[in-house]
């Protein structure tokens, strides 16, 4: 059996070789007793350390505090908490303290045993950093998930390139040149020419192609919104944002940004598209900090951007950042030998859908065609052969009278006569014709937005700039 004496000597020979702090303290809040490890962590020796109060190491503490807490320890036996003990030279230690109420030769005493933390403070940090990056790198890919579903709903008008024209020709060139650099192109055009189509080319052959290519569509989003779709916003940065937002320049990140219809960008954001473009880094809407981001910059528009610089509708700094490597692409009637391609390859693609397979294409069909202007372009085309199917008999291809009789052009030896009227003119005049078709009917299945393919709001913008309404006739 161990002597009174042994156990106390075994118990003082614990006290002073473990790692953890151990102070006993009076009710008064006077340091009794602490072992060598307190010491040691302080930086005091141990007479000055049992010369000192706890609020000479615990700032946190009061004298008031110091007795409540004691009578709380002494009713429940113990308490765990964490809190900071500071050194002899005035450095903060972060500390688990474990204290426990004891009674010693007739004295009360809180024994605390106190442990470092810093190294698993560190590690908590280091986790909740880690953490937080999981998160940001979720919504990422909630957010880039959610655009390509939305991507997927999206029919292309093409598959692929269909061309022979020598003028389509120099555009491709153009296109294997710039696509493995990164530099910026804008890419110009009429409206249904293929902007787009040639975008993806350009990411496809790309370095960048193992990435995404993020379209945003400057004209179809109300302007209010696009600084969020371009840039992401925070939690609670304008009433609605109920989640954080990841914006297109973060889900294109080493990837492509397609900024198409750029000319209709509002001007007061045309500034910060041009800082994200210099700087390559984007801050989120009501968000704190700079995001950096590696994207190349694609944009498309069918105005005239000079033009706007110099009517002061768009900047003049953008526009020379964006316009490094320009690519135009002819409209339709400007490229008429491919008309015949295309004709074809529409068939092949909405017959089987349509259940009208199409075995014979007249060459009086393919002569009307290419004698018509096409304000719409090759959209245009897309939208003429799938109603010609429709209404075609026994395999063979029938356009009606889909074709504008008045409008269309003298073609001579697959010459075009280039004397047409301005493209707002001829954009207002398609529109008009398609209202007429669909009774004015702008949304809904078979209205005139599915049939231009475009949104109904957008429509309705673009119908209210051209001074559209009910009331106008045309011949």
């Amino acid at each position: 059996m161990i002597s009174k004496d042994s156990k106390s000597l075994l118990a003082q020979f614990t006290l002073e070789r473990v790692k953890d702090a151990v102070l006993w303290i009076t009710r008064d809040g006077r340091i009794h007793h602490a072992n060598q490890s307190a010491c040691d962590r302080l930086g005091y020796s141990y007479e000055e350390l049992t010369s000192l109060g706890i609020l000479d190491v615990n700032y946190k503490f009061d004298r008031t505090r110091t007795e409540s807490e004691f009578d709380a320890i002494k009713e429940a036996g113990g308490k765990v908490f964490e809190s900071i003990h500071y050194t002899k030279e005035g450095k903060g230690i972060p500390v688990e303290i474990s204290m426990n109420y004891i009674v010693h030769e007739g004295k009360e005493f809180t024994c605390s045993i106190i442990r470092d933390i810093t190294d698993r403070r560190r590690k908590e940090a280091a986790l909740r950093g880690a953490l937080m990056e999981i998160r940001e790198l979720k919504e990422k890919l909630e957010a880039e998930n959610n655009y390509l579903q939305e991507e997927i709903k999206v029919e292309n008008n093409y598959e692929e390139i269909i061309s022979r024209s020598e003028r389509f020709k120099a555009v491709l060139y153009q296109v294997e040149q710039v696509a493995d650099t990164d530099a910026t192109v804008l890419i110009s055009g009429e409206s249904g020419t293929g902007k787009e189509l040639i975008a993806r080319a350009l990411h496809r052959l790309s370095r960048r192609s193992e990435h995404p290519i993020i379209k945003v569509n400057c004209a179809a989003l109300p302007a209010n919104l696009i600084e969020s779709e371009l840039f992401g916003h925070e939690k609670g940065a304008f009433t609605g944002a109920i989640n954080v937002k990841v914006g297109r320049f973060e889900l294109a990140h080493r990837g492509t940004l397609f900024l198409d219809e750029i000319g209709e960008l509002p001007l007061e954001l045309q500034a910060k598209l041009l800082r994200a473009i210099q700087e390559g880094e984007i801050e989120r809407l009501g968000g704190k900090g700079v995001r950096k981001v590696d994207v190349r910059i694609i944009a498309a528009t069918n105005r005239n951007l000079e033009k706007e610089v110099k009517n002061g509708n768009f900047r003049s700094d953008l526009f020379f950042r964006l316009n490094v490597f320009p690519i135009h692409l002819p409209p339709l009637r400007n490229r008429i030998e491919d008309i015949p391609l295309l004709v074809q390859h529409f068939c092949k693609k909405h017959a089987s859908r349509i259940g009208k397979p199409i075995t014979n294409i007249p060459k009086k069909v393919i002569s009307r065609l290419q004698a018509y202007s096409f304000p719409g372009n090759i959209r245009e085309l897309e939208n003429i052969i799938e109603r010609a199917i429709i209404i075609s008999k026994n395999g063979q291809l029938s356009i009606g009278k889909w074709l504008p009789q008045n409008s269309n052009k003298a073609v001579e030896g697959n010459i075009v006569d280039h004397s047409f009227a301005s493209m707002e003119v001829l954009q207002r005049d398609h529109i008009i014709e398609v209202l007429k078709h669909t009774g004015w009917r702008v949304s809904g299945k078979g209205g005139a937005a599915e049939i231009l393919e475009m949104r109904p709001t957008t429509l309705e913008s673009r119908m209210k700039k051209l001074g559209i309404k009910r009331s106008i006739e045309t011949a």
